[in-house]
C-alpha cells in the first residue's frame, strides 16, 4: 500500500505528458488493485498552488486544476488520511536532530504511522526518517 506525495500526483495529473515512470507506477498499481492513499497535508499543498494560480490571475488554469482536484477528492474519498495527534507526535520525533522540511516530514509521520510506502520524488529529504520509499520517476515499476 502507497501514499502518494504531492509532487506524484501532481505530475500523473499530465496523463500521457507525465513521466514515463509515474505512468508506469499508476498503471501496475492499477492492475493489481493496490490501495493507494493521500495525506491531508497534499491536499493543502495542491489547495495552495491552485490558489496562487488564481491569485495570480490565470483564472482558466485555476478552473481546470480546480475541476481535477475535485475529482481527486472524490476518487480519494476516505483513502484521505489525516494529520492527527499520532502522525503528529512521530512528525516532532522526524524532526530532530533535522528541524529543516516541516511539510515532507509531516507526509512522511503519516505513511509511517500507517505502514505505507510513501511514493515520492523528494527521497533525499525523508530519506533519514526510516520510511519506506519508492521514487516512481527514476524507478521502472513499484
Amino acid at each position: 500500500m502507497y501514499l502518494i506525495d504531492t509532487n506524484v500526483i501532481s505530475e500523473a495529473r499530465k496523463g500521457q505528458c507525465s513521466n514515463p515512470g509515474v505512468r508506469r507506477f499508476f498503471q501496475v498499481v492499477m492492475a493489481d488493485d493496490v490501495p493507494l492513499f493521500l495525506s491531508v497535508i497534499s491536499l493543502g499543498e495542491l489547495r495552495r498552488g491552485i490558489d496562487l494560480i488564481r491569485h495570480r490571475g490565470d483564472l482558466s488554469q485555476a478552473q481546470q486544476l480546480e475541476d481535477w482536484f475535485s475529482l481527486l477528492l472524490s476518487d480519494y474519498g476516505d483513502r484521505v488520511l489525516p494529520f492527527d495527534s499520532d502522525a503528529a507526535q512521530i512528525w516532532g520525533r522526524l524532526r530532530v536532530p533535522h528541524p529543516e522540511n516541516a511539510i515532507d516530514k509531516q507526509i512522511a509521520a503519516i505513511a509511517l504511522l500507517h505502514d505505507l510506502t510513501l511514493v515520492t520524488r523528494n527521497t533525499a529529504v525523508v530519506s533519514a526518517t526510516g520510511v519506506r520509499m519508492l521514487n516512481p520517476f527514476a524507478a521502472a515499476t513499484p
